[in-house]
């Protein structure tokens, strides 16, 4: 079949062969040459070494795998070279790119020792390296003495990376010494070492100075290719050490260059075609100067252009093919025909002078089934090749028809076109006919250049059958057409306009009259776009029956409001009918607000109209926002109510010198829309303050003053710059106001008549309510009175008073001072009550310490006159030694215990008792008996285990714990 055969082609290569570099010393000696290729029939593989065929059968080193050359024990001697793969089915033949093998080894230096080299102080001197056989290049280095001490390259020192050797421009003692040679293979990262070579001075006299000499250079002609690093090298012996410069002739070193090795090394990274040209370095002392000149050109590899494709044609037409490619040099093309060049098949192709090449363009006319095949354009320079491959297929076939026969459905009075598409190669000749009457084009039957008969008008007499036959030189075919002519279909759509309110629904009805031997499909438009009925879900709705469909739109909303289209279709004719929906809404958004002019308090607005969305506007609302407002807020305006005719009005009540922004919301009689972007902001004029202080009070304060407090004025209301308080007072009963803040003396509770007020640049505003203020009392002015303090342990005394007679200058609390008789009174602590209590209890004293005391008053004006200081002795410590030798028997619950006396040091208070504690284990209180005798009797009443401690009593306090005592009960 012919699908079976356009199934069917030439092979395609997926993978072509790269270059390889194969380290010789690795442990598999297998090297790999990767081919593949797509085709059908699937392709088989050949490969080429250097133009000749590999026989895998007479060398058991080569096998395929799939596409791929597999070479075991691979050699240098035998196997360096250019690989080339070849694919080829029954559809032809294409050659691979050439592929280079290469292999990676470094060899060992000659083991012959070296002759030492001998030099005067200030001469220049080069080390030869002499490197073994290798490949790729070779990184150099050099140790000096002994590894890993290597030679460091600076002005005076370099290595050359092209011959290996070491130059010393100018020796001198620290450079005596043994060196040795160290080459890297940077493919195997294999190193090897040279014999040294001993370097010694010669003692008959030091060298004096001479001009440079140039011993490194690079070529005088570099080729390089584009896109690779460029190393440049120059290097001079001298003496004194030379400078290196470089240049480049007619034209600029490239700003990516870099200087390496002091200069010695001039690197160009991703050269480019303008980046060739002559280089000079020059080498510079003292005593004169030298320089060297070479040239660096860049060269490239052929790159494609344009390149061939697959082409089918009919035999006897003319193929035209062309291929182009850049290049430095410009490249040259040749032809490949499945693998062999096309030149060689000349005698078949020129058969009747059909075939011209013109470098890169193939012209073969009239092509012939013999011509099919595998063709390759080959660009290529002395650098590279590129290939380009296509099939060309000559398609050579009988006429066959498929579909055969069809069926054509026309409508009654329209036009009708009854095609003829047989696949034939070459192209056939066509002839219409009618029952066996060949069809003779008239007015209104037409032949059209494409071979289609064209009917115009239809009626029913065109009914019948038709037969187009084709012909060619290798068959013929015939195709029936059989024609029915149908009654038109007509389509009706109602409502054809309607109206409805967002959120109502609506049903179209759309009805096709057909003729009744045609099945009917519908399809829905909405603006002309199919409506999709899945992804619109929700809304739109379809119901069929047989010759009608109804499209339901629920909870219709603005968006749905346009053109909706019905198309019916038979296999006949299609017709399309449409239908508009307007859709009643609030309004859209009124257009850009404009305030048009502003005062202190007013702002006059503009604004366009805004779709009313098929209900008229009514109302418009204006809204404002400050940085004092909570989102927007609705203004007053004038007029009120702004009616929907009208496009502009002022907002009234505005706060003078606030930023506002303005927007307007429109309403109609279904509800209110989105509102209007926001107006630019906006600051109304300044006016004099309107707003005067609120929660006017006073009081307290230091001596002799009268203080004021209010709450501020909020930004919001200070109605322009310069904003402040005015505050006005009088003493009560008298006329005249006093306007500022004054410290005259004023007697202690004084009462004012107080009102403040407020201004800012345009003037004074209002002042608040007047309220009575007094003026701050003063400190306290008598002692307290009736202080007395006693001892009640070693570390305490308590102190109590009575407050002075009442009057101004009450305390609001007091201070006690305290002192040893031993100490000055300033060195004393002072410690104050926390409200105004009568009574302290000082703690932290001294033991049998005479304390001196005083109390005074104060409050926050200052502080009152101290009392007469009383005095009060401290205890005694308590005995430091505490209770021994505790014993006890237990009788049932009872426990008996006594211990030794204490007896209290002539320092420590007398002891005048003793405290016994006991505590059960898992309880959180205590038992406590106190006792005058060194002994007791404690009741355990219930089960469980007992600590019991004691502890001497004395005047000065609780002695020290005795140990613990542990007593286990059980319950009876």
């Amino acid at each position: 079949s012919i699908t079976g055969l356009l199934e069917e082609f030439g092979p395609v290569f997926i993978q072509e062969p790269d270059d390889v570099i194969f380290p010789l010393d690795s442990d598999e000696k297998k090297v790999v040459m990767h081919c593949e290729a797509r085709g059908n029939p699937p392709p088989t593989y050949s490969w080429h070494i250097n133009g000749t065929e590999v026989d895998p059968e007479a060398d058991y080193r080569y096998s395929f795998i799939d596409g791929n050359l597999v070479i075991t024990n691979a050699s240098e001697m035998i196997d360096y070279g250019k690989y080339q793969c070849k694919a080829e089915n029954s559809f032809g033949t294409v050659l691979s790119r050439d592929a280079l093998l290469q292999f990676a080894y470094l060899a060992a230096f000659s083991p012959k020792a070296r002759g030492g080299v001998s030099v005067r102080e200030g001469q220049g001197v080069v080390l030869m390296c002499t490197p073994p056989p290798h490949s790729p290049e070779i990184i150099y280095s050099w140790v000096f003495n002994e590894f890993p001490s290597f030679v460091a390259e600076d002005s005076r020192r370099f290595i050359s990376q092209d011959t290996g050797n070491l130059y010393i421009s100018k020796a001198q003692p620290s450079d005596v010494g043994s060196y040795i040679c160290l080459v890297k293979n940077p493919v195997t990262n294999a190193r090897v070492l040279s014999p040294p070579t001993p370097l010694t001075l010669k003692t008959d006299g030091v060298m004096g100075e001479y001009e440079p000499k140039i011993e490194v250079h690079f070529p005088t002609s570099v080729l390089a290719a584009k896109g690779v690093t460029v190393r440049l090298e120059c290097f001079a012996l001298g003496n004194p050490v030379p400078t290196i410069t470089w240049r480049k002739i007619n034209g600029n070193i490239p700003k990516k260059a870099r200087l390496r090795k002091s200069q010695a090394v001039l690197e160009i990274p991703n050269i480019q075609l303008e980046d060739s040209g002559t280089y000079e370095c020059k080498a510079e002392n003292p005593r004169g100067g030298t320089a060297f000149k070479g040239h660096l050109q860049v060269y490239t590899l052929p790159q494609w252009v344009r390149m061939i494709n697959d082409t089918q044609m009919d035999s006897g037409e003319k193929l035209q093919w062309e291929c182009k490619a850049t290049g430095r040099p410009r490249p040259t093309y040749r032809w490949l025909r499945n693998g062999l060049p096309l030149t060689s098949q000349v005698p078949m192709l020129l058969h009747g002078g059909r075939l011209e090449i013109l470098n890169g363009e193939l012209t073969v006319h009239k092509v012939q089934q013999a011509d099919s095949g595998m063709y390759q354009c080959v660009a290529e320079n002395k650098y590279g090749a590129v290939y380009s491959n296509a099939e060309l297929k000559i398609l050579a076939s009988a006429p066959v028809f498929i579909p055969n026969p069809i069926r054509v459905i026309a409508t009654l009075g329209k036009d009708v076109s009854l095609e003829c598409k047989p696949r034939a190669s070459p192209k056939p000749r066509i002839t219409w006919r009618r029952g066996d009457r060949r069809i003779q084009p008239n007015k209104r039957i037409m032949l059209l250049r494409n071979n289609t008969l064209k009917i115009v008008n239809s009626s029913r007499a065109d009914e019948g059958n038709y037969v187009c036959r084709a012909e060619n030189q290798l068959g013929s075919a015939e195709m029936t057409a059989v024609l029915w002519v149908k009654e038109a279909m007509r389509v009706a759509l109602s409502p054809s306009r309607v109206e409805v309110t967002v959120g109502e629904s609506v049903v179209l009805s759309c009805r096709a009259t057909h003729d009744t031997s045609l099945d009917v499909a519908f399809q829905w438009f909405f603006n002309q776009k199919p409506i999709n009925f899945q992804h619109d879900g929700g809304h739109f709705e379809y119901i069929q029956t047989s010759s009608t469909v109804d499209l339901m739109i629920r909870s219709i909303l603005l968006k749905h409001a346009g053109k909706y289209g019905c198309r019916a279709q038979t296999s006949a004719d299609t017709v399309f009918a449409e239908a508009e929906l307007l859709v009643r809404g609030p309004p859209g958004p009124p257009g850009v607000v404009i305030v048009e002019e502003i005062t202190d308090t007013t702002a006059t607005l503009s604004w366009t109209r805004g779709l009313d969305n098929h209900s008229p506007i009514s109302t418009y609302n204006l809204q404002a926002r400050s940085p004092f407002s909570l989102g927007w807020q609705t203004v007053k305006t004038d007029p009120e109510p702004v009616t929907g005719d009208m496009e502009s009005a002022m907002a009234v009540e505005l706060n003078p010198w606030v930023e506002y922004e303005f927007r307007v919301v429109a309403s109609n009689g279904i509800g209110t829309g989105d509102p209007s972007a926001p107006s630019r902001g906006v600051r109304t004029k300044e006016a004099v303050p309107s707003v005067a202080p609120v929660n006017v009070s006073g009081g307290n304060g230091r001596r002799h003053e009268l203080v004021i407090s209010w709450e501020p004025v909020s930004e919001e209301f200070q109605n322009g710059e310069g904003f402040g308080y005015i505050v006005a007072f009088r003493a009560n009963g008298t006329r005249g106001w006093k306007e500022k803040m004054v410290t005259s003396t004023f007697p202690p509770l004084t009462p004012f008549e107080v009102k403040v007020g407020v201004y800012n640049n345009k003037g004074d505003g209002p002042f608040s309510e007047v309220v009575i203020i007094h003026s701050a009392e003063g400190e306290p002015r008598e002692p307290p009175s009736d202080v007395k303090a006693y001892s009640i342990s070693s570390s305490e005394i308590r102190l109590t008073w009575k407050p002075p007679n009442p009057g101004p200058g009450r305390p609001r609390g007091y201070e006690v001072s305290y002192w040893r008789d031993s100490e000055q009174e300033e060195s004393g602590k002072k410690q104050q009550t926390v409200k105004n209590e009568t009574s302290m209890v000082l703690t932290g004293l001294e033991g049998n310490s005479l304390y001196l005391i005083t109390v005074k008053g104060f409050n926050s004006i200052g502080q009152g006159p101290a009392s007469a200081a009383v005095t009060a002795k401290t205890r005694k410590a308590p005995p430091a030694q505490p209770p021994i030798n505790l014993m006890w028997i237990q009788e049932g619950n009872n426990v008996s215990l006594s211990w030794d006396p204490v007896k209290a040091k002539a320092n420590e208070s007398d002891v005048i008792g003793y405290m016994v504690m006991n505590r059960q284990e898992g309880r959180s209180f205590n038992q406590v008996t106190r006792t005058i005798n060194p002994s007791t009797i404690l009741s355990l009443p219930e089960g469980g285990t007992y600590t019991i401690d004691v502890r001497a009593l004395s005047e000065g306090g609780e002695g020290v714990v005795s140990s613990q005592v542990r007593v286990v009960t059980v319950v009876r």
